[in-house]
């Protein structure tokens, strides 16, 4: 007869399983193969959240933690330090595994270029800074905690180490955590001015969150609405430096454009990546200010790629828009490329710079399949054809003061993943969004507005850029258009001439168009 206790096979379960670690954890090196095993799984985990590295504050906090947590049980299992280097490889092989199908410039190993070695910085140096530090400490305390156990012998010495490398992780998750901010608008006596708006402000879009910066001195003022260019460029913190006026005149708000900067989290998937999307989201946008100023209309400003943005959107939705007002207009994306390009190898030919020409020689004419190397290395030589000019005082002075060079990274506006994002934006958007420029030719599909348009010409702008712009200009069908040109200014009129540009707001466009 056989004999059945009720209850006895679970506790023999748990002895069994519970018999089964101890084994693991008594041979070495099963244990580090376990260990690798937590690495390797913890870097695949990594990627559930955060496929492209850390993107936001949260998800680079998110890697520490996960890091810490595999360190710690790698090294309780493994209990020695020299488990850290395979621990680290396994790590990036879970992290690699789970990014395959993902898409973009700042994703790819190219060391060809420098360029390429800023996008391995700015994806892989950042998400290893996160990661490693916490890992190694995680080990060491991991490490620790065998000894408590009896694993291991006790240590002769306090770990001294540990807890340097621990307050350095706190210290690097306290930079992480640290929250963007703008500054405060401030009136004549630099004190922050009652009622006014200084505020970085997070709007859902199609779906995703993107970030606004908002200031106005008087919430009253007519809303104007800044598109920047690139594609992939962030302008939040350095147009904040550049049109400080601005606020005191207007509720001036910048975008993040889907896939840049702040909003460089949004650029997935990247099926939303059109222009299509994107002349959405800048019509969604202006609701949403039409909405909270109680606005019935808008001003829209763009500048290089958002001119051809702002322009679409205009043509989409006039009803929305009081005017245009374009700052390095563009109009046809390959023909303005052809034209630098032959440009460029005409100045090599003329002054006999032969290391230029070869360079152009091997990039070949535009439009490019190697998009944005090749892009980006024509970009560097655009200075040998810029006619001389001299932008205002002003201009430079406040972009000095504001300490707001290479893009602005520096701002406050970005937190310490954010900065990474602003460049990491302007590789993988401009990869994204450029090619699909190739198709538009807004002489063919824009030539008639339904708003007033201002165009501010920039008499030192490259000729590539401003003949077809002012061609396009004068096919241009619409209310009333004026072109202001600067003789010194070039691509970034709006900035480079800035006083007077907003003695042109103020002064000519809202008088004649601010109906509310």
């Amino acid at each position: 007869m056989t004999t059945i206790v009720v209850g006895a096979a679970p506790g023999r379960a748990r002895r069994m399983t519970l018999s089964a670690a101890r084994r693991v954890v008594a041979d070495r090196r099963v244990a580090a193969v376990v260990a690798l095993g937590v690495g390797f799984a913890g870097g695949l985990g990594t990627d559930l959240f955060a496929a492209r590295g850390a993107t936001t504050a949260t998800q680079g906090l998110l890697i520490m933690a996960v890091a810490l947590a595999v360190g710690v049980a790698a090294g309780a299992l493994a209990r020695t330090r020299w488990i850290l280097v395979p621990l680290a490889v396994a790590y990036i092989v879970g992290v690699e595994l789970g990014r395959i199908d993902l898409v973009g410039p700042s994703l790819a190993f190219r060391f060809d270029n420098v360029y390429g070695i800023l996008a391995f910085a700015l994806a892989r140096g950042l998400h290893g800074l996160l990661a490693f530090l916490p890992l190694t400490v995680g080990v060491l305390v991991g490490i620790g905690a065998a000894r408590r156990a009896g694993w291991l012998p006790a240590a002769r010495r306090r770990p001294v180490g540990t807890s340097l490398l621990g307050a350095a992780v706190v210290a690097l998750a306290v930079l992480v955590a640290w929250p963007a901010s703008t500054p405060p608008v401030l009136g004549s006596d630099g004190q922050p001015i009652p009622g006014s708006i200084a505020e970085l402000a997070t709007v859902n879009l199609g779906g995703v969150d993107q970030s606004v910066m908002i200031r106005a001195a008087d919430p009253d003022k007519p809303v104007l609405l800044y598109l920047a260019g690139g594609p992939g460029q962030s302008d939040i913190a350095l147009v904040r430096a550049q049109v400080t006026e601005l606020q005191h005149d207007f509720v001036f708000v910048a975008l993040d454009q889907r896939g840049n900067g702040k909003s460089y989290p949004a650029i997935d998937p990247v099926s939303s990546m059109t222009i299509d999307r994107a002349v959405a989201d800048v019509i969604e946008l202006t609701e949403y200010l039409r909405t909270r100023f109680d606005e019935q209309k808008v001003y829209l400003l763009g500048e290089s790629w958002g001119t051809i943005l702002g322009v679409l959107s205009v043509q989409q939705r006039p009803d929305l828009y009081h005017a245009w007002i374009g700052s390095g207009q563009m109009a046809d994306i390959v023909e303005t490329d052809r034209i630098i390009y032959a440009d460029l190898v005409a100045y090599s030919q003329d002054t006999g710079n032969t290391d230029l020409e070869a360079n152009l020689a091997a990039i070949g004419e535009p439009p490019y399949a190697d998009i944005p190397w090749a892009n980006s290395n024509l970009l560097t030589w655009y200075d040998y054809i810029y006619a001389p000019y001299t932008p205002s005082a002003g201009y430079m002075a406040r972009g000095e003061a504001a300490g707001l060079d290479n893009f602005g990274i520096f701002g406050s506006e970005y937190s310490f993943v954010e900065k990474a994002g602003v460049l990491r934006g302007l590789m993988d958007t401009f990869a994204l969004i450029y090619p699909q420029l190739y198709e538009i030719d807004l002489r063919e599909t824009a030539s008639r507005l339904e708003v007033p348009v201002w165009v501010l010409d920039g008499a030192a702008e490259l000729q590539g850029r401003r003949n077809i712009a002012l061609e396009w200009f004068d096919g241009l069908d619409a209310p009333s258009k004026q072109l202001v040109t600067y003789e010194n200014a070039a691509h970034a009129t709006a900035f480079e001439q800035g006083d007077d540009v907003l003695r042109l707001l103020t002064e000519v466009i809202v008088p004649s168009t601010y109906a509310n």
